[in-house]
This record gives C-alpha cells, structure tokens and sequence, in this order.
C-alpha cells in the first residue's frame, strides 16, 4: 500500500513567513504558494522544506515577482492541478480541460468545495491577519488516485 502524498498549499503571505506555517508545511513533498508572497525570501525560507510553485499575486509588483506567472499548471501524483490567485479570473472549464483541483488565493478566506468533479481549495491567508479571518494553510492529500484537502489554522 503507497502512503499519501502531501502537498503543502499557503497564499496571501504578503512579506510574512510565520514559523507556525512553517512547522505546518513540514512533510510536504511539494509546496504551492497561490500568490501575493510579498517578498522573495518567502520563496527561499519555503524551499527549505520542498520545491516551491509559486505564481505572481496582486501585489506581487517588484522586480523578483516578474519571474513568477500568474498562473500554473501541477501535474503531481497524476493529477493536474491549476494555480491562480483570484478565483473570479478564472477563464476555462477545469473540468473539460482535464484538471482535478483548482487552488487559488486572494481573498484570505479558506475554503474547499467539489463542483463538477473538480476540488476548488483556498488555503485562506497564512500572513498578517486581515479582519477577523482566521491565519491558515493547507494541505492536499492524494492517495490511491484521489484527493482531498485540509485546511490547517496556524493562529486565532
């Protein structure tokens, strides 16, 4: 029997890495950050665990940030996953263009829901508390060609 895949998934961390995501990620073969990292070294500090996906959020402006697409595609453990930051530009079909999971960011709300076959996961925010949202990361679980999400929170 093949053990789980973990992916870790965090967005929204807008120049803060806080170490209670960083204990929270640990184990994860792969990381995917969703966007507004604020500042390069988040990229470097999350490497220390695992590869990094990242893509360029919103405030994602300087010169280190140009780098990064504004969206991606994951292929891991067989499943095709697609990285935006803002759900709302979402300009295709998940579904029909064959891709299982849909992460995003931007609004700092973690949230998961299956529409049409497809896992739509925000892992919410893991940087400075925005309102009243809870700080939070994710994790993705792929084990026997499915996936599931979790939603991990870091601080109240």
């Amino acid at each position: 029997m093949r053990t789980p895949i973990v992916i870790g998934v965090i967005s929204d961390t807008h120049g803060l890495l806080r170490l209670e995501a960083m204990r929270a990620l640990r184990g994860s073969e792969h990381i995917i950050h969703a966007g507004d990292l604020g500042a390069a070294e988040i990229l470097e500090k999350l490497s220390t665990i695992a590869p990094v996906t990242a893509i360029r959020g919103n405030v994602d402006k300087a010169g280190w940030a140009r780098r990064l697409a504004k969206n991606e595609v994951v292929e891991l453990a067989g499943i095709s996953i697609y990285v935006l930051h803002d759900l709302a530009q979402l300009d295709l079909k998940p579904e029909a263009a064959g891709f299982k999971v849909v992460i995003s960011g931007h609004s700092h709300v973690p949230k998961q829901e299956t529409r049409g076959g497809v896992l739509y996961f925000n892992p919410g925010s893991a940087g400075p508390r925005r309102f009243k949202l809870p700080v939070t990361v994710g994790k993705l679980i792929f084990e026997g060609g499915h996936v599931r999400g979790e939603i991990i929170r870091i601080s109240d």
